[in-house]
C-alpha cells in the first residue's frame, strides 16, 4: 500500500466513520487500479480517460462484473476526489466517466413460513451455542441491522426495558431500531445462560459486545455467515441463509403488511427513499407470481 492510499483509508476510517468492511473494499479497489496501472508503467497522476477505459476492458476481459466495475469506479472516483482536495493531482479523471449500466437484479427474500421454518427447527437443537444463533437470527430477521450493525453492538446500545436499540450504521449515522418481543426475550435467555461462560474466555476482548463466538471474541461478519451456514446443516434446511437476505425479508414483509416506505427506510437506514423504493418491486412482482398461479383465468387456456 502506498502512502496516499494509506492517508485516505485513514480519512475514511477517523473522518468519514467508514466501517472496517468497507475500508477494505476501497483498498482492494484501488489496489487492484494501481496494479494495473504498474502493467502500463503509467503514475496515478497522468490517469486520463483513455487509461481508465483501457483499465475497464481489461477487466471486463478478466470476467469482472459490471456490478464490480461500477463499485470499482465509485471507488476510485473517491480516492482521486481525495488525491484532488490533497494538492496530489490537479484533475479527477474518473468525474468524466460513467458508470457500465448494471441490470437491475430484485433482492432476494425468503417466505415468512420459511423463516418461522429454520427457527423452529434451530429451537430443537440442544448444543450449548442454539441460544446464541436463536438470537442472532431472531434479530437479524425482527430488526433488519446490517451484519456490521449485529458485529458492534453493544450492551449499552440496548434499552432491555424500552426494547429499543441504538444503531451506528453506515457513516456513523446513529438511528433507533424496536427491538421485538420475541427477539427481546431470547436474546435475555442468551444474556443470562450462555454469554457469561463465552465471556470469561476472553473477559478483555470481548468487553460489552452483545455477540460473541465460541472462543469469547467479538462476532465478525464472516463470523456470522459461518453461523448462518452451521444452522442450515445443523437444521437440515438449507435456504442459502445470509444476513442479507434476512435484512431484504424484514423490509419486504413489513411492505406487504402495510408499513409505509418512510418508516421502512428509517428502519434500516437507507440514506434516500430510492434506496428502499426496490422492496415495492419485490412485492409487486411476489403478487404478480402469487395472482398466476392462484387465479383459475390467469393463464390462457390451451
Amino acid at each position: 500500500m502506498n502512502r496516499t492510499t494509506a492517508e485516505f483509508l485513514e480519512y475514511l476510517t477517523h473522518q468519514r466513520k467508514y466501517q472496517e468492511a468497507t475500508c477494505k473494499s476501497y483498498q482492494a479497489d484501488i489496489d487492484c487500479f494501481y496494479a494495473y496501472l504498474l502493467t502500463t508503467n503509467t503514475l496515478d497522476t497522468q490517469v486520463n480517460l483513455r487509461t481508465i477505459r483501457d483499465f475497464l476492458t481489461t477487466e471486463l476481459a478478466r470476467g469482472i462484473s459490471k456490478r464490480s466495475l461500477k463499485r470499482r469506479l465509485s471507488a476510485l472516483r473517491h480516492y482521486y476526489e481525495f488525491l484532488l482536495g490533497q494538492g496530489y493531482v490537479t484533475t479527477n479523471p474518473f468525474m468524466l466517466i460513467g458508470a457500465p449500466k448494471v441490470g437491475s437484479q430484485l433482492p432476494q427474500v425468503l417466505f415468512v413460513e420459511q423463516i418461522e421454518w429454520i427457527i423452529k427447527a434451530n429451537r430443537k437443537r440442544t448444543d450449548e451455542l442454539a441460544i446464541r444463533d436463536d438470537a442472532l437470527l431472531e434479530l437479524l430477521y425482527t430488526s433488519g441491522l446490517r451484519v456490521s450493525e449485529v458485529t458492534s453492538l453493544t450492551m449499552q446500545d440496548v434499552d432491555f426495558r424500552g426494547r429499543m436499540m441504538r444503531i451506528f450504521g453506515k457513516g456513523q449515522k446513529e438511528r433507533l431500531v424496536p427491538i421485538s418481543e420475541s427477539a427481546i426475550g431470547i436474546i435475555n435467555r442468551y444474556l443470562q445462560e450462555l454469554r457469561p461462560k463465552l465471556s470469561q474466555l476472553h473477559p478483555l476482548d470481548s468487553k460489552s459486545f452483545v455477540f460473541l463466538s465460541h472462543l469469547g471474541m467479538p462476532l465478525t461478519s464472516r463470523g456470522i455467515q459461518y453461523i448462518l451456514h452451521s444452522i442450515e446443516k445443523k437444521t437440515s434446511i438449507y435456504l442459502d441463509l445470509h444476513p442479507h437476505k434476512l435484512r431484504h425479508s424484514f423490509a419486504t414483509h413489513l411492505l406487504e403488511n402495510g408499513a409505509d416506505l418512510r418508516t421502512i427506510q428509517e428502519l434500516l437506514g437507507h440514506a434516500s427513499i430510492n434506496t428502499t423504493q426496490i422492496y415495492t418491486h419485490v412485492t409487486t412482482e411476489s403478487m404478480a407470481k402469487t395472482y398466476m398461479a392462484a387465479h383459475p383465468r390467469a393463464k390462457r387456456k390451451k
